[in-house]
């Protein structure tokens, strides 16, 4: 069993890739049906959007146990000797950061979820700027990762981090937005800014394909 026990965590890793990036273009896509005001009725855009709510939670949950499934590849595959007391920590991490998303989607629209959703925002703000810091000093001195191809990799992984932040961050006035277009309905007046706010959404999400695309092919063929 002992033999199938790195090959499976593999599996699991890319596994993880898979359902991140496949749930992830059928949110795109399920959004870009919703931004067809002329296609669909107001009713159907919004079956459409919780739809995409619910799709949205296979990219998250696979995004929170990346984290801790990503070093215990590294640690098990002989790539860097993680620390045991940083890998407790990154699976108690990875365990509370998958509490948070799905608290917060079982209690939406409440105080509690807001609440989950802040603390979650500055979770992530810490794994990004350690994945950085570990890819920069890993670039720069090969230590504590001796590959390059590894360094990049954990340094794109934390670049991932900051482009998804800036996706929260420019996702924000979608919130208020669309309970104005429920309120008053259809209308240029409502539209119009609720559009222009998930395009500027949407280059940080193209941002975020790309560098996943990157990783994974960093992973993949490990070109140095």
């Amino acid at each position: 069993m002992s033999d199938l026990a790195y090959p499976t965590l593999v599996w699991a890793h890319l596994l993880l890739f898979v359902l991140w990036l496949g749930a992830d273009v059928g949110v795109f896509v399920l959004g870009q049906h919703f931004r067809r005001r002329d296609t669909y009725s107001l009713d159907q855009r919004i079956a459409l959007l919780k739809l995409l709510v619910e799709v949205d939670m296979v990219p998250r949950t696979a995004w929170a146990l990346m984290v801790p499934v990503s070093l215990s590849v590294v640690s098990m595959g002989g790539m860097w000797a993680v620390p045991a007391p940083l890998l407790a920590v990154a699976w108690i991490v990875g365990a509370f950061w998958l509490w948070l998303v799905w608290d917060a989607h079982l209690h939406d629209q409440t105080p509690r979820a807001s609440r989950d959703r802040r603390i979650e925002f500055w979770l992530k703000i810490l794994i990004a700027i350690f994945y950085t810091g570990l890819g920069l000093v890993s670039i720069g001195t090969s230590s504590p990762l001796p590959f390059a191809w590894l360094a990049w990799k954990a340094l794109l992984f934390g670049v991932i981090f900051w482009a998804a932040i800036m996706i929260d961050v420019a996702f924000k006035p979608v919130a208020p937005q669309l309970g104005k277009l429920l309120a008053e309905g259809s209308s240029d007046a409502t539209e119009i800014p609720l559009l222009r706010t998930m395009n500027r959404t949407r280059l940080w999400v193209w941002c975020v394909y790309l560098l996943l695309l990157g990783t994974s092919y960093l992973g993949a063929v490990k070109p140095f």
